[in-house]
């Protein structure tokens, strides 16, 4: 079957709003599908912010909605940059405020984070059945994660309808919600069900995406057979084991326009595998910016992301007063959890001269973080893709990981054997533990003391070809797949 028109339901899109990797794929695929000749519009709801970043746009339709007495605007506009339509879900009661998308400024989720979603997920109902005064209807409704994941639900009760893609970015995020919430959803009873959307008591959005879209995918495919385990599985993966054959793990991309070492602005210098010894123009623009002494030998270690437990900061903490009798500098990017962003801000007064920390998000900063540092550090617990260590990869910064999820499916291991085979690209360790992840940072010392294999390994990494443009065809694949069961 023939698969053209496709709506790509999500919560965020890069660059028009972003908290974390969806975005990057929202932001991405879709413009991967355009080129390969697809019809592919985006939906997601009008936040302030979005609206502000997508700059011109129109009134494109005025929508219903029972038991919602406001008037839903469609807003019609382009992804920046692309000539991809975006429909933003006007409804300024629920989208239009301060803060992001899921929560206020303080970090504490909206209150009414389950009306508004319910509202984004029935509008997406409209425009796939064709009901949204938009005389456009897709071939797939491919949704992202729990704010999109009712809309597989209320599509599988009508017939004939479009077929459904239901993608899981990270499990541990499932929009759970109780019964008296639910009760005001205007939703139907039936819904309420262990067979349904009903999860030990709350109502899941993200087990209705996975219970009722007719293929199911992840973000790698070892993060697929994850998720089919008690330690992954976080509760639904007797689920996730019952659709199996309907679970597809296909590897998020990196998008290369705008993670390529050769043209990347914010660097000092820019470069490539042929002339990498640039790169120690970058490594002092990051020492100046972090305030660390300026030594174009001392190896420099970054790492850009949320400072939580899930992604093991708590490990590289833990191991800061026997890192550092290493010769070593570490920089960090991020935010997060509020005891441990408090925790590596002490440990920046106690080593001055070996630690920098930028508490929060700063897109410039982090491509000079890859551009700069020697090593990039994800000791994730759990790591459903990634793409710092994709985009570590191409910038020759060589990734020290956990094999997990799609850190595992991405970076090969510089054992004495797969560097004499002309295969390694960084450094992987199994355990989530301090001693681990110590072990595994001497490792890549040890390597980076080794000027020779130091600069093969670099060399190899650098020709990794991890673009959308290959996972898209996966996606038509999938499409088709779901498009036959539908």
């Amino acid at each position: 079957m023939s698969i053209h028109k496709i709506l790509f339901v999500t919560s965020e899109a890069h660059p028009l709003i972003k908290t974390g990797g969806l975005a990057d794929v929202s932001g991405s695929l879709p413009v991967a599908l355009k080129t390969l000749r697809r019809d592919i519009r985006i939906l997601m709801p009008a936040y302030r912010a979005a609206k502000i970043a997508m700059g011109r746009h129109s009134r494109k339709a005025e929508l219903k909605l029972a038991g919602f007495p406001d008037d839903i605007t469609l807003l019609e506009g382009y992804l920046p940059g692309t000539r991809i339509i975006v429909w933003l879900v006007d409804s300024p009661r629920h989208f239009d405020r301060d803060g992001g998308p899921y929560a206020n400024a303080e970090g504490q989720d909206w209150p009414d984070n389950a009306e508004r979603f319910t509202v984004f997920c029935r509008i997406a109902e409209q425009v796939a059945l064709n009901q949204a005064s938009l005389d456009w209807q897709p071939d797939i409704v491919h949704c992202n994660d729990w704010q999109s994941g009712l809309t597989p639900a209320l599509l599988a009760r009508t017939s004939p309808r479009p077929a459904t893609v239901f993608t899981i970015h990270n499990l541990a995020y499932q929009g759970l919600f109780s019964w008296e919430t639910f009760q005001g959803l205007h939703l139907p009873a039936d819904l309420w069900s262990m067979h349904a959307m009903e999860f030990y008591g709350q109502f899941s959005f993200i087990k209705g995406g996975i219970a009722f879209a007719d293929m199911l995918s992840t973000v790698s495919p070892q993060y697929a057979r994850e998720i089919c385990t008690p330690e992954f599985g976080c509760g639904l993966e007797n689920l996730l084991s019952q659709r199996a054959d309907r679970l597809v793990g296909i590897l998020n991309g990196a998008d290369y326009g705008q993670w390529n070492p050769a043209r990347d602005p914010y660097l000092a210098a820019n470069y490539n595998a042929f002339t990498v010894e640039k790169k120690k123009a970058n490594k002092r623009q990051l020492q100046k910016i972090y305030k660390l002494p300026h030594d174009g030998d001392i190896p420099l270690i970054g790492l850009v992301g949320r400072l939580v437990e899930q992604k093991g900061f708590d490990l590289l903490l833990a191991i800061l007063p026997q890192l550092f009798q290493r010769q070593v500098q570490v920089v960090v990017l991020g935010s997060g959890d509020k005891s441990l962003e408090q925790r590596l801000e002490l440990a920046v007064s106690d080593y001055p001269d070996r630690l920098g920390a930028y508490i929060g998000y700063n897109e410039k900063l982090a491509h000079q973080v890859e551009g700069g540092a020697d090593m990039f550090l994800m000791p994730s617990r759990y790591e459903p893709c990634g793409l710092n260590q994709i985009y570590s990869l191409r910038y020759g910064t060589l990734p020290v990981v956990r094999r997990t999820g799609g850190l595992a499916n991405t970076v090969v291991d510089a054992t004495e054997e797969n560097l004499a085979r002309g295969t390694a690209t960084g450094i992987v360790f199994d355990e989530a533990t301090p001693e681990s992840l110590l072990h595994a940072i001497d490792r890549a010392l040890a390597l980076y003391s080794r000027p020779k294999p130091w600069k093969k390994v670099i060399f190899n990494a650098m020709q990794q070809d991890f673009s959308w443009r290959r996972s898209a065809r996966q996606y038509l694949e999938l499409y088709r797949r779901a498009a036959s069961l539908g």
